[in-house]
């Protein structure tokens, strides 16, 4: 008897279908994060089809040899409780065997998270906050584009298990965002991305030496996203610096996601991570 279920990887423009269920789902996706996600690894996202339908999906993203990241991962709603998506989720995961995996996971899912290998490694908080108005930008806040790209890979690299030269050229020149780097003594100390999503902004990654840096950045990136527009920050919560940043922007929680790793967490520099990149590629 043929199984009505099928998993197969999405071709891009299904990607945009998966997009649309996390929208549906509140997870608020940037506008332009398709290409971007799909460019980072085009094998990296699959779908469950019932009787031909699409009706869950999952994304495994690769990274170099050893290292991967889960997302995405959605049910339709009608669709649920069938055994749907363990299948989805054991078949996205044998992909990726051997790798350490990284995930950001609703609080609520980490106990069955950890029964499929995960363990803690800390707590991201989604911030809520607005725009401001323009200001003055100071001068070591250059467009990202002026930078060598070596140079942003090479400072990236202190912040992501794996290279992700794809997915960061991507997602530096994405359609209506702003990308910043702050440059000093001709050494890049920073760097930050706006982007627009179906609601408001998101500011993600912001990478940074010190606070200062941070918060020149960030008060760049609110200017570009224009005054009272809702703009978001995920920050780690193993950061205080960044929880403060947060706050003195008058920034609010709305939403916590659990990093979670299946292997050791990765030594990254936390004291200067004040934003992840996304919930959905790491």
């Amino acid at each position: 008897m043929t199984d009505p279920y099928t998993i197969t990887p999405a071709k891009r423009e299904e990607l945009d279908v998966l997009l649309g269920w996390a929208a549906d789902e509140g997870w608020n996706p940037g506008l332009h994060d398709a290409g971007c996600f799909y460019a980072a690894d085009p094998g990296g996202f699959l779908l469950g089809r019932l009787d031909g339908e699409a009706v869950a999906g999952i994304s495994v993203v690769k990274y170099g040899s050893a290292f991967a990241f889960l997302g995405l991962y959605i049910v339709r709603p009608g669709f649920r409780g069938r055994g749907l998506g363990l299948r989805l989720w054991q078949a996205g995961m044998a992909t990726v065997a051997g790798r350490n995996v990284g995930l950001d996971g609703v609080v609520v899912q980490q106990q069955n998270y950890r029964k499929s290998g995960y363990s803690l490694a800390w707590r991201n908080i989604r911030q809520e906050g607005a725009g401001g108005d323009s200001v003055p930008i100071d001068a070591r806040a250059v467009p990202l584009a002026g930078v060598p790209l070596t140079a942003v890979l090479a400072y990236d690299k202190a912040f992501f298990p794996d290279g992700r030269v794809d997915f960061l050229r991507c997602w530096i020149q994405q359609p209506g965002g702003t990308a910043l780097g702050w440059v000093e003594d001709g050494t890049l100390q920073g760097y930050g991305v706006l982007r627009p999503c179906r609601s408001g902004f998101k500011v993600g990654p912001l990478f940074a030496d010190s606070t200062a840096v941070a918060d020149g950045l960030f008060n760049a990136l609110k200017s570009a996203a224009g005054r009272d527009a809702k703009i978001y920050l995920d920050t780690p919560q193993a950061n205080p610096e960044a929880m403060a940043l947060a706050r003195r922007h008058g920034m609010a929680p709305v939403f916590e996601t659990a990093r979670m790793y299946t292997g050791p967490a990765p030594a990254l520099p936390l004291q200067k991570l004040y934003g992840i990149t996304t919930f959905e590629l790491g």
